[in-house]
């Protein structure tokens, strides 16, 4: 009989939090080169640079805004307090 495999609410959201933030920078490096593709030999038919380095900067910026969300969704409690050192696993007496 084969066991069915349950993970609790807050253990799979936990995951998949770490998965996010594991894939972040392949998001950022997508994202960052996207341009470069999009743009190809057509140099003068593309857009001007000031639109790039304007597209750069806002995925710059939404980059740093979406780790820090993920961030915060990882820290126990939703907030961590700069410098204090992480609770004590579940389980742990102390």
């Amino acid at each position: 009989m084969a066991r069915r495999l349950f993970l609790e609410r807050r253990t799979y959201r936990q995951n998949r939090l770490q998965d996010a933030a594991r894939l972040l920078p392949v998001l950022g490096l997508v994202l960052f080169f996207a341009p470069v593709f999009i743009r190809g030999d057509a140099a003068e038919a593309g857009p001007s640079l000031s639109s790039w380095l304007v597209y750069y900067f806002a995925v710059w910026i939404g980059l740093i805004v979406l780790t820090a969300v993920v961030s915060r969704a990882l820290t126990p409690g939703g907030r961590a307090e700069p410098g204090s050192p992480p609770p004590p696993p579940e389980g742990e007496g102390g």
